[in-house]
């Protein structure tokens, strides 16, 4: 499993999370389960056009960063740090060396 990943947070009531193993591939789940479901009449014509032609040639970054653009409820995260439960056999160790134990 990565220790890096890729997250995406949509503010609608609920929130929606998504999570990826690399932006590559958020950017395609947000393309299919995001952009391509709104309707689209809810676009400006010259937008909806642009995403679609976008969506059609697989290129699901710039779709994505089209939607986004106009969707401000989105925030993308191409690297957030993945915790295992390895790191929290850790935890203990660390709390030595964080400033709240420094003296």
């Amino acid at each position: 499993m990565p220790r890096i990943v890729a997250c995406a947070v949509v503010r609608d009531d609920p929130p929606r999370v998504f999570v990826a193993e690399d932006e590559a591939t958020l950017n395609w789940v947000l393309a299919l389960r995001v952009v391509a479901r709104t309707p689209a009449g809810e676009l400006a014509p010259g937008l909806r056009d642009d995403l679609r032609r976008a969506l059609a040639d697989e290129r699901w970054g710039d779709a994505v960063a089209m939607w986004v653009d106009d969707h401000p409820e989105v925030d993308v995260y191409p690297a957030f740090d993945l915790a295992t439960p390895g790191d929290v056999e850790l935890g203990s160790l660390e709390l030595g060396f964080t400033p709240l134990f420094r003296d």
